[in-house]
């Protein structure tokens, strides 16, 4: 069993890989790697593992950015110390999520359901096929339903420019330049916007690739962006994020 740990803690990935060694004398551990670039850069490169240990918060980002980047096709056990991540794991290739700090019967009960999958190689197949269908084909929010006047009015997501967050509320600035505040926070839209249309800058922004006038380079290797109808606010793009950014604008 071939087995890849991505892990930014190096207390627990040495705990993980002893646990690992110890249940599976037999396996094989492929490498501990601690960022989202780095796992990308080595799934890229790399024949892809038999399983996947795989901490939720790593070095640069949630571990979540990786399946964003590559088709990630082999099961994948979730480390994590927050719980609030449980559903989106599942969203993937995940057969287990495991809480920190991670025990040892536990780990053992994740590792016999993935020899229980591998023993019938039809039933692979099908989940495989289940979870690429899901992770393919996944449904995103197309319009929002916001109040007006007395009343309510639809906003066609086709119709925003960016997303901004402000004292703690989330705002849609349209294409006409109307601004209309909405209920659901940055992370609740992460989960429901279509990556392939809003990236999302930092904390305060989620951008479209026609929102922007210009691209800059800036301090420490972070990039900064100038949007077409709102050139005065400033969008900082961090450098953990920069690499994810310039790919998604190179689509």
């Amino acid at each position: 069993m071939k087995i890849l740990i991505v892990e930014d803690e190096s207390i627990n990935a040495s705990r993980l890989k002893r646990l690992l060694e110890e249940l599976e004398p037999n396996c094989e551990i492929l490498g501990i790697i601690d960022t989202v670039v780095d796992t990308v850069a080595w799934l890229k490169s790399n024949p892809a593992p038999d399983l996947i240990t795989m901490d939720i918060r790593l070095a640069d980002g949630l571990s979540f950015a990786i399946f964003d980047e590559i088709n990630i096709t082999c099961p994948v056990i979730f480390t994590t110390a927050y719980d609030e991540y449980a559903i989106r794991a599942f969203k993937v290739n995940s057969i287990d999520y495991l809480m920190k700090p991670i025990e040892k019967n536990e780990l053992e009960f994740a590792l016999s359901k993935f020899k229980s999958l591998n023993k019938n190689e039809s039933n692979v197949s099908n989940i495989a096929g289940i979870l690429k269908e899901l992770i393919q084909k996944p449904v995103f929010r197309m319009r929002f339903l916001v109040t007006y006047r007395d009343g309510y009015k639809s906003v066609d997501v086709s119709d925003i420019d960016f997303i901004y967050s402000e004292f703690k509320t989330s705002n849609l600035f349209l294409k006409s330049g109307v601004i209309i505040s909405i209920p659901q926070t940055m992370e609740e839209l992460e989960q429901e916007l279509d990556p392939n249309l809003f990236f999302r800058a930092n904390r305060q922004f989620f951008i479209r690739a026609e929102s922007i006038k210009s691209i800059a380079n800036y301090f420490n290797a972070k990039l900064k962006i100038q949007l077409k109808l709102d050139p005065e606010r400033e969008v900082i793009i961090s450098r953990e994020k920069t690499p994810f950014f310039k790919q998604w604008m190179d689509r």
